[in-house]
């Protein structure tokens, strides 16, 4: 018997389609990303020009979908960092280096650059509830709001006399308040409702990171130089660390699956692991881990899609990898080109979008 198939009750086989979009449904409202249905359709199918295909190795490399990418063509390097699926058909993008919210149109391959002031060096970005799109900005030290389609923007500062916070990424709780890692050393709140904005010193200092919600609408957040997950208390702000067992690891990025489970790319590992809050007592008994394939793995960006899959990135075999929990296997997309530099994604039922960091480019994986 599969020995992780207690841990994570995993069905033998896959979910049915229909099952996994109502979960996938259920879910992504808590973690800020309604409306990504909307390739569900006709425009799932709709022709991508200037696409260029790249194919999977790995366990099951014969049914494997195919890789798609695109180059940003844009007058200049953006900076591109991190990946949402809009509310319409397009994708947006995080434009570290010109200081942009990008929008990625996959029917025609274009891109629109949305400047979001002087001085801005946007993070991470996610959809909300409201289907705008909400990017953490470490040049404005602001959560920033680009509405969608009207593209207005609204700034929510962080207090005055906050130390320079290096905004990383957000998620939204199941009350529809935004929570945000800095990683100097912070985590905060913004009510949405009010627009009042919470910062509070994270534990053990600097190094929060990535930060997911659960279905429950419960935050968690890790620590990348402190190699620990957190949970966030939501009614104080405080957080309780957990201690995963493999010493200075390197938590990057976490991701919740739709039972709860929070998985977390190890950066200094090169592993995939996750934790389940619901085991008492916790410990090492409440974890698992894995070694990315290759020679020397390194972990960086992970998401769970609505099958319950898990996407990981290696940066060291330049690759993009898929764990099935059910069978313990990887497949792995490796890319065309050197340094791709995955450092974030995300994605909507039947499709992985994936930012290329390294070369200006997007490319997405569609599975249905």
């Amino acid at each position: 018997m599969n020995p992780l198939r207690s841990l994570l009750e995993a069905p033998a086989s896959p979910p049915s389609p229909a099952s996994s979009e109502a979960a996938f449904t259920r879910r992504r409202a808590a973690i800020g990303l309604a409306g990504f249905a909307g390739l569900a359709g006709a425009a799932a199918t709709a022709p991508w020009p200037g696409a260029q295909a790249q194919t999977a190795g790995g366990s099951s490399a014969a049914r494997a979908p195919a890789m798609a990418s695109w180059p940003l063509k844009t007058p200049a390097r953006t900076g591109i960092h991190d990946v949402a699926p809009a509310s319409d058909h397009g994708v947006w993008f995080t434009a570290q280096r010109s200081g942009h919210l990008g929008w990625f149109d996959p029917r025609t391959g274009s891109t629109e650059l949305i400047p979001l002031g002087a001085g801005s060096s946007p993070h991470g970005v996610i959809q909300g509830p409201d289907k705008a799109a909400w990017i953490t900005d470490g040049g404005l030290q602001a959560i920033v709001r680009v509405g969608w389609p009207d593209r207005q923007l609204r700034l929510f500062r962080l207090p005055e006399g906050t130390p320079y916070a290096n905004l990383n990424t957000c998620a939204f709780d199941g009350d529809g308040d935004l929570w945000f890692t800095g990683q100097s050393g912070y985590v905060g709140r913004v009510a949405v409702k009010t627009g009042q904005v919470a910062v509070q010193e994270s534990p053990r200092g600097r190094g929060p990171y990535g930060i997911c919600a659960t279905p429950q609408g419960d935050i968690w957040w890790c620590s990348l130089a402190g190699s620990f997950i957190a949970r966030i208390d939501r009614k104080t702000g405080a957080s309780t660390v957990v201690e995963p067992p493999t010493p200075n690891q390197g938590a990057r990025r976490v991701w919740s699956d739709s039972a709860g489970r929070i998985w977390v790319s190890e950066w200094n590992s090169g592993q995939l692991s996750v934790f389940d809050p619901r085991l008492r007592g916790g410990g090492a008994a409440a974890w698992r881990q894995w070694k990315l394939p290759g020679a020397r793995p390194r972990c960086y960006a992970v998401w769970v899609d609505e099958r319950d899959k898990v996407w990981a990135s290696d940066f060291g075999a330049n690759s993009i990898v898929r764990f099935d929990p059910a069978s313990e296997k990887f497949d792995s997309w490796v890319f065309p080109r050197e340094g791709a530099s995955i450092r974030q994604i995300l994605g909507r039922p039947g499709e992985v979008w994936l930012p290329e960091s390294g070369t200006e480019h997007l490319s997405v994986i569609r599975t249905a």
